[in-house]
């Protein structure tokens, strides 16, 4: 027997339901789960990749952290052809799909184009942060899988910075300014922190309803922690890149690991005990200069447990 968590609305309780006959959700038994994101497929070297992943068993599934690409054309080339492939794929957003660019044919802005994205997923059986979340019963299982889109708030600021609009101006100068301030639109809402803090409510809500006997793990395009964006060449570029609202989340819902991307510096960094996994693959410039196989996905359970900052775990 499956199971499935179903969201509830706020004030009860969560409770654990059996799924309709014949559904996929709840990880099969004999099966992995791995993880990979940042796919850039407008790469024809990314996309030569992507054609290339295929799952060791037919039960493994697939968590997906974000930036598929730019056109939906190209998520729905992506999901469908991995879809086929893994017996689960899970997707959440980054802000490369939220993008709306001119070459685009759907010109849908921020909520809009987010729903259409999962009307898309739920067409082809990928699950999304709108849907309830699964038990994955496989290997390192039982454990919530809980996709999550949360964008940022521009908090993760340099020190002494004490303000948004002082934080933007000193990236600027600094030579440093995300393309998401052309492209991430964040209708109806009047900015992408009111939009990030909308759905900081909404899914911590969620997971606050989970059942406490069963760990989790998080799954976001963006890390949910600070100490990820440490390394970055640029540091000011770490306002793109999460939110300081969710840095006990791991702790707080009890994290089996974390799974994000976004950052294109693929690693495993443990930080208050939880595993955070960043399962990038990255642009061919970057992915080209390592060692390792690229867009191999990283076996995501049984989760890695290492001191300090290591490497993630190839599947």
């Amino acid at each position: 027997m499956t199971y499935e968590i179903r969201p509830l609305p706020p004030g009860t309780t969560a409770s654990v339901t059996a799924p309709p006959a014949g559904s996929a959700r709840g990880g099969g038994r004999g099966g992995t789960l791995v993880a990979v994101s940042d796919l850039h497929v407008r790469y024809q070297e990314n996309r030569d990749i992507v054609e290339g992943l295929k799952p060791e068993s037919e039960d493994d599934w697939l968590l997906v952290a974000g930036d598929i690409g730019e056109r939906v054309s190209d998520i729905r080339w992506a999901l469908e052809l991995l879809s086929s492939r893994f017996a689960k794929v899970v997707w959440v957003p980054g802000n490369h799909e939220l993008w709306t660019t001119a070459d685009d044919p759907v010109q849908l802005r921020g909520v809009a184009r987010y729903e259409h994205l999962v009307a898309l997923c739920r067409e082809l059986g990928v699950l999304t942060p709108e849907d309830p979340y699964p038990i994955w019963e496989g290997d390192g299982g039982p454990v919530v899988l809980a996709p999550l889109f949360l964008l940022y708030d521009y908090t993760f600021r340099q020190p002494g910075v004490t303000s948004t609009r002082e934080a933007l101006a000193r990236a600027e100068k600094a030579g440093v300014v995300c393309t998401d301030e052309h492209f991430l639109h964040p209708d109806p809402y009047p900015t992408r922190e009111a939009w990030c803090r909308a759905r900081v409510a909404a899914t911590e809500a969620r997971l606050a309803a989970l059942p406490e006997d069963l760990p989790t793990v998080l799954i976001n395009h963006w890390p949910v922690v600070r100490e990820p964006t440490d390394p970055l060449w640029y540091p000011d570029f770490a306002l793109w890149c999460g939110t300081e609202a969710t840095a006990d989340w791991p702790v707080r819902f009890r994290a089996a690991t974390v799974v994000y991307g976004h950052l294109h510096i693929p690693r495993l960094l443990v930080c208050d005990g939880v595993p955070h996994q960043e399962v990038s693959l990255g642009y061919p410039r970057e992915w080209q200069r390592r060692s390792r196989v690229p867009g191999r996905p990283v076996r995501i359970l049984p989760a890695a447990v290492a001191a300090g900052d290591t490497t993630g775990t190839p599947a």
